[in-house]
């Protein structure tokens, strides 16, 4: 009996220590986006990099400031010494006794990143891409070799996705964009009233339904994405952004779009899902009001695998 009850003892213990520590990564988590945020926001205006891939970045490699490797060297990207001349420190890593520079604070280590994707050649695709475009940004930095973990990209927009880093991408965009509005010649006198971000006129007021608690309207013949995020005060890289899609797609008559972000899970009473012909993994996302990435990760599939004809997935 006594050694049942220590057992049990140890067993709440260990359980009590886990969820500590896993409030305390989170703490973490936010501190770090909290103390770094300005600077990453001023790299994407410098610099056209995506904040929120700098800070995911920053979080990865840096295990939120807090890994021994990072409070030793400052460095918070895991960038190693090639072409370097400057400090240095040694780790094992995919080899042992390997070389990453050192920095006397972690705004060098920033800028350096910056310096380090924008000069060497083979990331010079991502530059190309918009800074609201993370899930981009995250791909190319692994076809590009940033990192040799093949769940790299992955790991990336799970951190953006959990802590909805996306929102400094945009608030930065729309800086720039206020900017460039504000000093660009000849520039008309928006009259109408109403506050809205732009000034396109959206062909309908759109009525408002909700799944999974989560608010979205239908398209009709002659919508736009820019209208319909016009409607309701916001980007259209934020609409874009709650909707799971990239910058280039057209909207067509009769698509739900969500107008704010889509949960994390499936309502209690959708467990599962049949795959059935013609549907795909954003389609499914839509119909329950579940964001991509999670669908992906609850069913542990790589980010650029389909849905399979007949394939049951897990929606909680």
């Amino acid at each position: 009996m006594k050694v049942n009850i220590k057992v049990k003892f140890l067993v709440t213990f260990l359980f009590i220590c886990s969820l500590a520590f896993a409030q305390t990564r989170n703490r973490a988590y936010m501190a770090y986006i909290q103390q770094y945020q300005q600077l990453a926001e001023k790299q994407q205006k410098e610099h056209g990099i995506p904040a929120s891939i700098i800070l995911a970045q920053g979080l990865l490699e840096s295990g939120a400031g807090q890994s021994s490797f990072a409070k030793e060297s400052n460095n918070h990207f895991g960038i190693k010494c090639t072409d370097w001349t400057g400090q240095k420190i040694y780790r094992d890593d995919d080899e042992k006794g390997e070389c990453f520079r050192k920095y006397d604070q972690v705004t060098d280590s920033y800028e350096d990143h910056a310096n380090f994707l924008k000069t060497r050649p083979r990331y010079s695709f991502l530059f190309n891409l918009k800074p609201t475009d993370y899930e981009g940004w995250a791909y190319g930095l692994k076809k590009a070799g940033y990192a040799t973990d093949p769940t790299y990209a992955y790991k990336l927009i799970s951190i953006i996705e959990t802590y909805d880093l996306h929102r400094f991408d945009l608030e930065v965009a729309a800086t720039v964009q206020n900017f460039s509005d504000n000093n660009a010649s000849n520039k008309t006198e928006n009259n109408e009233s109403g506050g809205s971000i732009g000034s396109i006129k959206a062909v309908v007021n759109h009525q408002i339904y909700k799944v999974n608690g989560v608010k979205f309207v239908t398209s009709v013949f002659g919508d736009s994405y820019a209208a319909i995020a016009d409607e309701f005060r916001m980007s259209e890289e934020r609409l874009r952004s709650y909707n799971d899609i990239n910058s280039t797609q057209e909207l067509k008559p009769g698509t739900r779009v969500f107008i704010s972000y889509k949960k994390n899970k499936a309502p209690k009473n959708s467990e599962t899902h049949a795959v059935q012909q013609g549907e795909s993994m954003h389609s499914i996302a839509q119909d329950y009001g579940i964001k991509i990435v999670s669908l992906y990760k609850m069913n542990n599939m790589d980010y650029s695998a389909g849905a399979k004809l007949g394939q049951i997935l897990k929606l909680r």
